[in-house]
């Protein structure tokens, strides 16, 4: 199981009711959709950390 940490963000209203929505429509939480949309950017800007079963 993965670590997780918490912290506060502070986010616009409007995008934030963006991104419940996109997280509904898509069946995740708003949380697991932030994660989800920071994964996609991190991957696509090839700045995703890797894994330690990649490292090997």
């Amino acid at each position: 199981m993965s670590n997780k940490k918490a912290f506060a963000l502070r986010v616009d209203e409007k995008m934030l009711k963006a991104i419940e929505k996109w997280a509904a429509d898509e069946f995740r939480s708003t949380n697991g959709q932030i994660e989800w949309m920071l994964n996609k950017a991190l991957k696509e800007a090839e700045r995703h950390p890797k894994n330690k079963k990649e490292e090997e």
